[in-house]
């Protein structure tokens, strides 16, 4: 980018100033400082174009909309429409959530994102002993396709896009809501959304499985196959970093693990023998937006940047749309504190602006109390208000990607890329990303990481404020979300009530043939969707998969 003499002009100059430098700080600092980004990779006082001399620009910056997408996926970003305003909610019935849904969409949210119980998470209902004191607690009680029905009643699925935060029962769900799309008349070509469904990074971090790693990835590609010719709008897979980072990695442990865990994807596919052009361009991600502001814009250039390239040259995609990354994003829960918790609101907003400066499609934007309680209405106003200050007051979507050619965003971007590939090659070397689960590989690495950050703030050398420094004497005020005591008892005689009066014969024969579809090599989801119409229940569904499959149990090597 620059030539030979000016480089050498710059270094020169670059010298005298270091001196200058030094000697001042000599004279005003007592200690050495060392500085380095909430990961820990160390940053240099100053960076010029002596630290991107051999940069190629139109090769690694480039153009938005243009490979590599460095600079984002679309030619217009924020100019021809700003991020998906998608907030996550999710608590106590259907009912509750369903009230919570039009109050957000009439405050302007433009996408919603649903938040599961810890029951329907690990594929149990309501009524099941496994269940008993997490009804409702932290997410919405799904059990049946009634609950569907209520949680999206006067909501028209083919005017919103709605994001499932659900894995190991995924494809359960996203039968419910075609069941429900077409209940309203809408076609299932027609809706559009997001199922997480990714397993995974559940063995890597979040822990919420079910079924051991190979026939939980046999599931997901039945989904993403059903979904190429039957529900060509959703997005199958919805690959998260998010989780990674909130177990303790770094950002570039973040990025690596991600991406590996959707080169497993794209790899199971393929030997599936789908052509990856017919599902490549419904793949999404998922990351998390931490506290450290440039370290989260690097990270999300470089991802767009190593994801392009995966596809092009390692996978031979021909489509463009292949190539590219498209991300939702949420605040970093794990930087949220209990004390002084109007700080999270500051907090929040850097990490949504971090967010959208490296070219998020879809953003939720964490509530101040969510580190007491599920977020009141009024919390949850202010985060949807965070975003909308972002997208229409502080004029960051002017300009596309304004960060683009700074010394230090270009400088990190690189070295984000180098040290997450170096990751994906070491699990390339080890059979890919499920044999390095198996092998406990991505865990030991977060576990590392997280301890090597703990250490950081219990000796001081990360702030955390609030925590470890300018701490104080509080009284917290914040009126945090109350559910209904009797939550739990309504939601389980509502299920036990819908398992009597269906078709009990029917449900029977449906899901004998899940059990058959599991147990040969049909695919699973007409089987589950039919099972669903007649009002199965999750955990029975569910219930199939653990016959055929097994049950994983977490080694806890660590």
């Amino acid at each position: 980018m620059f030539n030979e003499d000016k480089i050498k002009d710059i270094s020169k100059g670059r010298e005298g100033w270091e001196d200058k430098f030094n000697k001042t700080l000599a004279k005003t600092s007592e200690k050495e400082e060392r500085f380095s980004t909430v990961s820990d990779m160390e940053i240099k006082s100053l960076y010029t174009p002596v630290d991107i001399r051999d940069s190629d620009f139109q090769g690694e910056v480039g153009f938005p909309g243009e490979y590599p997408f460095t600079r984002g996926v679309q030619p217009s970003m924020y100019r021809g429409r700003t991020w998906t305003m998608r907030m996550f909610a999710g608590f106590g019935s259907a009912k509750d959530t369903n009230e919570r849904y039009h109050y957000l969409l009439s405050q302007g949210q433009t996408g919603l994102s649903v938040a599961f119980h810890m029951p329907t998470l690990m594929g149990y209902d309501s009524d099941s002993p496994v269940a008993l004191g997490e009804v409702g607690k932290c997410g919405v009680a799904i059990d049946t396709l009634r609950d569907m029905e209520i949680l999206f009643d006067g909501i028209p699925l083919d005017k919103v896009t709605t994001s499932m935060t659900i894995n190991p029962p995924a494809a359960i769900l996203l039968a419910m809501y075609i069941a429900v799309a077409e209940k309203q008349g809408v076609d299932k070509k027609k809706i559009g959304g997001t199922i997480q469904n990714d397993m995974l990074k559940e063995f890597i971090a979040q822990k919420t499985f079910m079924c051991p790693p190979r026939p939980s990835v046999r599931i997901i590609v039945d989904t993403i196959e059903y979904c190429i010719q039957e529900v060509p709008r959703w997005n199958t897979i919805s690959i998260s970093g998010y989780h990674i980072r909130e177990a303790g990695s770094t950002a570039v442990q973040e990025l690596a693990f991600t991406l590996a865990d959707g080169i497993g994807y794209v790899e199971a596919a393929v030997e599936r023998g789908l052509d990856v052009d017919s599902f490549a361009p419904r793949l999404s991600f998922f990351f998390n937006a931490h506290i450290d502001f440039f370290e989260e814009v690097a990270k999300y250039r470089a991802a767009r940047r190593i994801w392009a390239r995966v596809m092009k040259e390692r996978f031979k995609a021909q489509d463009p749309r292949s190539w590219l990354l498209r991300f939702h994003t949420q605040t970093a829960g794990c930087s949220l504190t209990a004390q002084q918790p109007y700080n999270n609101v500051v907090r929040t907003a850097f990490e949504a602006l971090a967010a959208v400066l490296g070219g998020t499609q879809s953003l939720h934007t964490n509530s101040l109390d969510e580190v007491l309680a599920l977020p009141s209405e009024e919390s949850v106003t202010i985060a949807l208000r965070t975003q909308q200050i972002i997208a229409e007051e502080t004029g960051v979507v002017n300009a596309i990607d304004p960060l683009g050619g700074s010394y230090f965003v270009e400088t990190l971007t690189n070295k984000m890329e180098t040290e997450a590939m170096a990751y994906i090659n070491k699990i390339d070397e080890m059979g890919g990303i499920i044999a390095a689960i198996e092998k406990g590989y991505p865990q030991n690495e977060i576990a590392k990481a997280a301890y090597h950050y703990q250490q950081q703030i219990d000796s001081q050398e990360k702030t955390v404020v609030g925590v470890n420094k300018y701490e104080m004497e509080e009284d917290i005020s914040v009126d945090t979300l109350k559910l209904s005591p009797d939550l739990e008892e309504k939601q389980i005689a509502a299920t036990r009530e819908v398992k009597k009066n269906r078709d009990n014969d029917r449900v029977k024969a449906c899901l004998d043939k899940v059990r058959d579809a599991c147990k040969g090599s049909d695919n699973v989801m007409p089987h589950i969707l039919d099972a669903v119409k007649e009002y199965a229940s999750l955990q029975e569904i569910c219930d199939v998969f653990r016959e055929v499959f097994g049950v994983y149990r977490d080694p806890g090597m660590f």
